[in-house]
């Protein structure tokens, strides 16, 4: 959040503006259609002196009829333009929210890696699925409000000054004071709008990592301490609001106090003017209706300040975020025929804040077709190094180059058609065991090349006997599969692929031994005629690799094959002599 800054009101009305501009047309009626119904309020007012003073001071029988049955048809005016305002305001509303939250997942798909390492999931999440919905505030609820209610003021302020002039003057000297009160709370309530968006990110952050740790949260007995953090979160969103309701209601005390103060002396002189005979009975009653309808709009318009300010600060958190860069993409290249040689010259990368950089002037080249298999101590720099293929970060220095080509002078979209990616981590989605396989591939894939690419994940047996084979769904992450059932349709999703480059990051590590079996035959079979990447935990998964590279602290200190680093006695040697004898 500390790189988000602040934009001013006018520049958040454009831009929210300008999602509204293709849908124009409807916004000229909606503005019409509201207007028309705020005409028909000063119109009623008026219509009081002739319905007073025709029919009952001066017995006109035919004020009688006709002035009631102008007021049936203002309302039916009134009802019919209300009908379209508020049918078309509610349709430019949702256009409004579904244009941003459509832009803002396709930013959220295009922001490089390192955001989402310093921005919490629930932040991210609560942006689009609630400060958007605040934005319609500052968007086109306001503007309704304002027009509306604008024109009606207007209208009964003509009404009053044409009325008496020297009495509406009375009541149009509060404005200064109305106008200081709302800038005052405007202020206050966006700062307290813009706190409790953190509160609501807070709040998502603890229900999200309670859902997902649930199973950690029981066996250790931490029911407690997750109720205590979202007891807090919940208490300080309570909090906020309290104070935004208050500090609401303290500017419409104040303003209404104001406004009645002007109203009372108004009525006190009307009065007078009416006793003295300068005031027909119609003339009063019209300039009390419209003095009291006048009350009505401006303690909307006053009150509106609480809404606008929320959904100023909305805007402003949502714009933030879609003003974020998006990853570099300036290559040009669009590969064709990869061999799948792969080059590290002079890298080196520093995470952001980090004390110690995570690599240091790493030199490998890596043949096509090879199988070469990274180890070391965790915080060795073997997860960042194998970041670096698919651009998930850029080098502080040096280059990585696939087939003698800068990564940074291919396109993004071509390099990772070209890439293959099966992690202990397995993602998958919560649909079915096809649209989790299918996934590997762009385009349209038919059954079969799924079936196949499932049985040489050794996938097939466990699928059909699923309740509805490839139908089935797997639930969240494929809670309903065991580990090893997860991993190999992983690995048929990144057969299907056929990407000539492939990253195996400790693909086998969180299995048990029968598991392992089954995986690590499906991942012959993958690795099979591919430039192969392997992140190893286990060194009895690799000792087949054509090349063994072993990192510490961001360097490489050894490369060879197993029976080499065996027989050089060196790190490796020592790696594989504690896990041997771990596993007796």
């Amino acid at each position: 959040m500390n790189q988000e800054n602040a934009i001013s009101s006018f520049a958040l009305y454009k831009r929210v503006l300008r999602y509204l501009r293709p849908y124009w047309k409807v916004f000229v009626v909606s503005i019409l259609s509201m207007s028309i119904a705020a005409a028909t309020e000063p119109a009623f007012a008026r219509l009081m002196k002739p319905l007073i003073d025709g029919g009952f001071v001066n017995k006109d029988g035919s004020s009688l009829i006709w002035a009631p049955l102008a007021i049936v048809g203002l309302f039916l005016v009134r009802g019919v333009t209300s009908y379209i305002n508020e049918y078309s305001t509610t349709w430019l509303t949702g256009q409004l929210v579904q244009a941003l939250r459509e832009e803002m997942f396709t930013k959220l798909t295009k922001l490089p890696v390192d955001y989402y390492d310093n921005h919490p999931s629930g932040r991210i999440m609560s942006r689009i699925a609630y400060d958007v919905n605040l934005v319609t505030e500052a968007g086109f609820n306001v503007i309704t409000v304002t027009v509306k209610d604008g024109i009606t003021v207007l209208g009964l302020v003509s009404l009053l000054l044409y009325t008496d002039w020297q009495l509406t003057l009375i009541c149009l000297a509060v404005l200064p004071i109305v106008t200081v009160c709302v800038r005052v709370v405007g202020k206050r309530l966006r700062g307290l709008s813009r706190q409790n968006q953190q509160n609501v990110a807070q709040l998502t952050q603890i229900l999200g990592e309670a859902i997902d740790c649930h199973r950690v949260v029981k066996v250790y007995g931490g029911e407690k301490y997750e109720s205590e953090r979202f007891h807090r979160a919940a208490e300080s969103i309570r909090h906020n609001i309290v104070k935004q309701s208050a500090t609401s209601s303290a500017n419409t005390g104040v303003t209404q106090l104001f406004i009645a103060c002007a109203l009372a002396l108004i009525l006190y002189f009307a009065a007078m003017r009416a006793h003295s005979g300068d005031f027909t009975a119609g003339d009063f009653m019209s300039f009390l209706t419209a003095m009291l309808m006048l009350f009505a709009p401006v303690k909307r318009i006053t009150s509106i300040s609480q809404s606008l300010q929320k959904g100023l600060a909305a805007a402003e958190s949502v714009f933030n975020f879609l003003d974020q860069p998006t990853e570099i993409d300036a290559g040009k290249n669009v590969l064709a025929n990869v061999q799948g040689e792969i080059a590290f010259e002079n890298v080196s990368f520093n995470y952001s804040g980090a004390e110690r950089a995570a690599l240091k002037d790493v030199n490998l080249t890596i043949k096509p077709g090879e199988t070469v298999a990274l180890v070391g101590s965790s915080g060795s720099g073997k997860t960042t190094l194998v970041s670096l293929i698919p651009r998930f970060y850029e080098p502080s220095s040096g280059s990585v180059l696939l087939d003698g080509l800068p990564l940074n002078a291919i396109s993004i979209v071509s390099l990772r058609e070209n890439i293959a990616l099966v992690s202990q981590d397995v993602v998958l989605f919560n649909d079915t065991v096809m649209a989790n396989i299918a996934y590997g591939k762009t385009g349209p894939v038919s059954e079969q090349e799924v079936i196949e690419a499932a049985r040489a994940a050794n996938a097939l047996d466990f699928i059909e006997n699923m309740p509805q084979g490839f139908k089935t769904i797997i639930g969240e992450n494929g809670t309903k599969l065991s580990g090893g059932q997860r991993q190999r349709l992983a690995i048929a999703r990144a057969l299907l692929k056929n990407a000539p480059v492939l990253i195996l990051d400790e693909a086998t590590s969180a299995l048990d031994t029968q598991s392992e079996r089954l995986v690590q035959s499906a991942l012959e079979n993958l690795m099979k005629n591919r430039t192969t990447i392997v992140i190893a935990h286990r060194l009895s998964t690799i000792e087949s690799a054509d090349r063994i590279v072993v990192m510490s602290q961001g360097s490489i200190i050894e490369v060879g094959t197993h029976a080499e680093l065996l027989a050089s006695a060196g790190q490796y040697a020592l790696l594989h002599q504690i896990q041997f004898a771990a596993e007796k």
